[in-house]
């Protein structure tokens, strides 16, 4: 017998929530070897086939950071959208959003850590110093008509400090 997972109704949480897939961008980001760009394309092209609304494409980070995202540029100019498909790319940065505007993006994310080591290994700033960087990010994405959608890592653990 199948046996369902309990549902457990709490007042004030919403009725549905977004889930966005992020293997193209966070997953290919930690290969060793350079995936080929048209890999990467017909990845994300069977993600949405796959019925995944929400697809992280890419990163507009700087290629000395990540070289397997070296091809972010190309990759997202030739994406075949799926109309009912939300294609979004981590930016870190104001170089980033220039490159991502430059490229046709229309929804951007940034990211930003739940602890200062995390910080510190991933925006090259601190805790604290991170929120600094994010605003000229969100604000011109916003002025430039972009959705923006912001995410927190390390919220429930981090490999460097332990429990959160």
């Amino acid at each position: 017998m199948t046996r369902l997972p309990a549902t457990v109704p709490a007042a004030g949480l919403p009725t549905r929530v977004t889930i966005t897939e992020m293997g193209a961008r966070d997953g290919l980001q930690n290969e060793k070897l350079l995936i080929p760009t048209d890999v990467k394309l017909e990845f994300i092209r069977r993600l949405a086939v796959a019925g995944l609304r929400e697809i992280e494409a890419t990163s507009f980070v700087h290629p000395s950071w990540v070289p397997q995202l070296a091809d972010s540029d190309e990759l997202f100019r030739q994406i075949t959208q799926s109309p009912d498909v939300r294609y979004s790319v981590l930016v870190p940065n104001t170089a980033g959003l220039e490159r991502a505007l430059n490229a046709g993006v229309r929804r951007i994310a940034v990211f930003g850590s739940a602890t200062d080591t995390c910080a510190q290994k991933n925006l090259g700033r601190g805790y604290e110093a991170q929120f600094e960087m994010f605003a000229p990010v969100v604000t011109g994405a916003l002025a430039a008509g972009l959705g923006v959608r912001g995410y927190i890592s390390m919220c429930f653990g981090d490999p460097w400090e332990g429990q959160v």
